[in-house]
């Protein structure tokens, strides 16, 4: 009886123990998903507490105060609910650039995840994203596999372009009514701080050179991403770190990547659930990118810095554990244990003192980040390396790597003031064409720079040229001089051989001799479809050179273009048969027929310039 006594005593002890230290757990532990809290459920005035991390690796817990609830605030049945903070250091960083998802609990169940702020408000209101609302955006229905992209148009002038032609999108317009007396679509509205804007996602720079940071700056900023300077290393490129049940709980801080190795690009939030191998985080989109797949790593927080404009985290990436999957409205959505696919970029610099040095460096698959991503490191490269005012001369060698394809090789000399930025722009250029085409299968394998650097400047424009005779015979060979000048007003001559091709007939020719940029920006060719990769690759490939003069022999007569392709000289009957009255599109007329496409070879000097004349074939 003692024994039963004894020990119904120590159960009781037990039980009573295990009641008082469960009110000591964290909310959420990475084995056990915490319970929901129903939006329904939720009343003003009731208190919660939130996770973030301050410093380290550790999240330390806030109270929170529920305000309300704004309905179908961020879109239709989408909801925020307004808080305010209280506690730790919320009340001396107020809501900062770092906190997006940090969970929200109440009675120990999930509410949402902190994702809004108002900006320059006296008080830490922040806004809450439901975590129903976070859940649903991505299960709502089964996943299924992308459909087909239809063809794009490629517009000629960008494939020919020498700097890079995106711009990242506002996604994040300002909302609700106005006092300040700015117009609806001022920029200052979200400044005002009359509205609830998604707190910015800072995003550290490590690799990447002050001045391409200003560059890309305003573009991120107006969607909402704050760009940090963080001197974090490079992040090394290695096997996914094993997952356990300690990684990426509610509460602790997380990593976006970009890119990773010596260029670093990273992202940094906070997670708001794991679900087993399902992380949620942010509470509101990145680039709003949809399905997507880039590196998610652990971090630790160097520090929160008070800002009176906007405070921000400081956080280092450490070991990738997953991929983000999906970037939607109402946050971000990742699995852990996946491996995304990244495009390797290597580059290799000859620098103006004769320094050899090599930059490696991942960068994530996006048809718009990728691009930007590509150029900024490579403008980095050459920055970090070379003068930053002033003229230098490179020499560019590089190629583009497509699996089961031709590689699109780039071969070119820049020069002046601006030749840092038209080099970092040469790959990134048919880069971007290649994933806006988006051919099904189509897979990019790698990028490979090659570049060498003096300084001054190798540019020269074209003041005249002329011809030995007027006249010539078809077979013949005419000597033509190219008169040039160089910036400091030098003039040399260079005398090219030009051959007027056999069976050329009689008639007045066209002789035009200029770089490649200007003898094809009068291109019949505006723009075109691509039918496949093999096709893009080619026209890429065949683009003339911006740094080689070409003598063009031209005279007008009657063609079609058709896709990519010029076709002149047609007979008459293919003519009628394309240009009928029962057809429209799919062609277009061409009035001047390429007799000649001659490239002249490379001098000391890039000359730019054009210049035509006219010379009559006799028989």
């Amino acid at each position: 009886m003692q024994k039963t006594t004894i020990t119904a005593a120590f159960l009781s002890i037990l039980i009573l123990s295990s009641s008082v230290f469960a009110q000591f757990q964290p909310a959420e532990t990475p084995d056990k998903t915490p319970q929901i809290f129903p939006l329904t459920d939720l009343k003003e005035g009731m208190k919660g507490v939130a996770r973030t991390v301050f410093h380290g690796t550790k999240p330390e817990e806030f109270n929170v105060e529920i305000l309300g609830v704004l309905p179908n605030w961020i879109g239709p049945k989408q909801d925020v609910i307004v808080g305010r903070l209280s506690g730790a250091l919320a009340e001396r960083t107020f809501v900062f650039a770092g906190m997006s998802g940090s969970p929200v609990y109440i009675d120990g169940k999930l509410v949402g995840a902190i994702s809004y702020s108002f900006p320059f408000a006296k008080e830490p209101i922040c806004g809450i994203t439901p975590i129903e609302q976070m859940i649903s955006a991505v299960e709502r229905v089964p996943a299924q596999a992308a459909a087909p992209r239809q063809p794009v148009a490629i517009l000629y002038a960008d494939l020919l372009s020498n700097t890079l032609r995106t711009t990242v999108t506002a996604e994040y317009a300002s909302r609700g009514p106005l006092v300040s007396g700015f117009a609806p679509d001022s920029r200052l509205t979200a400044v005002a701080g009359q509205t609830l804007v998604p707190i910015a996602t800072p995003i550290m720079f490590s690799g990447i050179s002050q001045a391409a940071m200003e560059r890309f700056a305003p573009d991120l900023m107006r969607a909402g991403i704050m760009p940090v300077a963080a001197t974090s290393g490079n992040t090394p490129i290695h096997r996914l770190k094993p997952v356990d049940n300690t990684t990426l709980g509610g509460g602790d801080s997380v990593v976006v990547h970009l890119s990773r190795g010596d260029v670093v690009i990273a992202a940094a939030g906070t997670v708001t659930l794991r679900d087993g191998e399902k992380i949620y985080a942010f509470g509101h989109p990145f680039f709003s990118l949809g399905t997507t797949a880039l590196p998610m790593s652990e971090s630790h927080v160097v520090t929160v810095v008070p800002n009176a404009n906007n405070s921000f985290k400081l956080a280092v990436p450490d070991a990738t554990v997953g991929a983000m999957t999906q970037d939607r409205a109402t946050g971000i959505f990742g699995k852990l244990g996946e491996s995304p696919r990244m495009l390797p970029v290597k580059i290799k610099l000859r620098t103006s003192r004769g320094r050899d040095t090599e930059i490696n460096f991942d960068s994530a698959f996006d048809d718009l980040l990728t691009p930007l991503i590509v150029n900024a490191g490579i403008g980095s490269a050459l920055s970090a390396n070379e003068r930053g005012l002033g003229d230098s001369t490179i020499e560019f060698e590089g190629q583009i790597t497509i699996k089961g394809e031709e590689p699109i090789k780039i071969n070119r000399r820049f020069s002046g003031g601006q030749s840092a930025i038209f080099a970092a722009s040469a790959p990134a250029v048919p880069l971007s064409a290649l994933l806006r085409a988006g051919f099904e299968g189509m897979e990019i394998t790698g990028v490979n720079v090659n570049m060498k650097v003096v300084d001054g400047s190798k540019l020269a424009v074209i003041d005249r040229i002329s011809v030995d005779r007027k006249q010539a015979r078809s077979g013949e060979t005419l000597q033509a001089q190219i008169v040039a000048r160089s910036e400091d007003g030098r003039m040399f001559v260079q005398t090219v051989p030009i051959t007027i091709p056999k069976g050329t007939a009689v008639g007045s020719l066209a002789i035009t001799i200029g770089d490649g940029s200007a003898v094809q920006q009068n291109a019949a060719i505006t723009q075109f479809i691509p039918r496949s990769a093999a096709e893009l690759i080619a026209t890429i490939n065949r683009l003339k050179r911006p740094d080689r003069l070409y003598a063009i022999l031209s005279r007008t007569s009657s063609g079609l273009i058709v896709g990519a392709s010029e076709m002149p000289n047609l007979p008459p009957s293919v003519l009628a048969t394309m240009n009928n009255d029962r057809t429209a599109g799919g062609s277009k007329a061409a009035v001047q027929t390429i007799v000649a496409d001659i490239e002249i070879p490379g001098g000391e000097y890039i000359i730019s310039g054009q210049q035509t004349l006219a010379i009559e074939v006799i028989r």
